[in-house]
């Protein structure tokens, strides 16, 4: 909630209402919104069960205007490092590659065609307030969302289990110090076809163990941290 009042102190964000119950923990809050000329309604521990979605909500809910951000917009400062999620239908993963995404120094996360909507409420938890770090963008058409990467100037990179070439030999090869957009898909399927037809390669994450795979949010964090090391030496 705190990210979110930021936010809007900020103009990047419009919080419309905050509603609290009657707890000592939540009079900072209370205060900050006060201060920054936001309407706060005190309300009853069932109330604020009523308006949250999760099973033991924290007492604070805020109103806020869904931020509208398309992928070009999203890229006009021609960030170095981008995720973009195709297909992703867990809430969580995709909250927690935004999440990732950010603490890797992304400067930007794209939801393209049919993933999961950034704002359901899973993903924002997810998120940990990351949502409001980095510019989050959606497109339905994900050749567009990848057209507008690659006018950015960013290199396309898929993640693929099945791929030839992997993170390590990349690495020696200079590949992930370049401006990168990794391309993640869904969890059941990956990526498709057509969608890797549209990239300049793919890459698997190696495994030394016996594991057969990782799940989609772990493997972002593996692909996502590669790129900003390597960009950062």
């Amino acid at each position: 909630m705190g990210e979110a009042l930021t936010a809007h102190a900020d103009d990047r964000l419009r919080v419309r209402e905050l509603f609290v119950t009657e707890q000592p923990r939540h009079a900072e809050l209370a205060e900050r919104a006060v201060l920054a000329g936001i309407p706060v309604r005190e309300v009853t521990d069932k109330a604020a069960a009523s308006l949250s979605e999760t099973v033991t909500p924290q007492g604070v809910v805020a109103v806020c205007d869904l931020p509208r951000t398309d992928p070009v917009s999203a890229l006009a400062q021609r960030p170095a490092l981008v995720a973009v999620l195709v297909g992703i239908a867990d809430p969580g993963n995709a909250g927690t590659v935004v999440r990732v995404s950010d603490a890797a120094g992304a400067g930007a996360v794209l939801f393209a065609g049919d993933t999961v909507d950034a704002y359901n409420g899973k993903a924002v938890r997810a998120s940990t307030g990351s949502l409001f770090h980095l510019p989050v963008a959606r497109d339905r058409d994900v050749s567009a969302v990848l057209a507008a990467c690659r006018d950015a100037g960013l290199r396309l990179v898929g993640a693929d289990g099945y791929a030839t070439g992997d993170l390590d030999t990349a690495d020696r090869a200079g590949e992930l110090a370049e401006p990168t957009a990794w391309v993640f898909g869904s969890e059941a399927h990956g990526l498709s076809d057509e969608v890797k037809a549209q990239l300049d390669t793919t890459l698997r994450v190696p495994l030394y163990g016996r594991a057969e795979s990782l799940n989609l949010a772990t493997a972002a964090a593996v692909c996502l941290y590669a790129s900003a090391r390597a960009q950062h030496r």
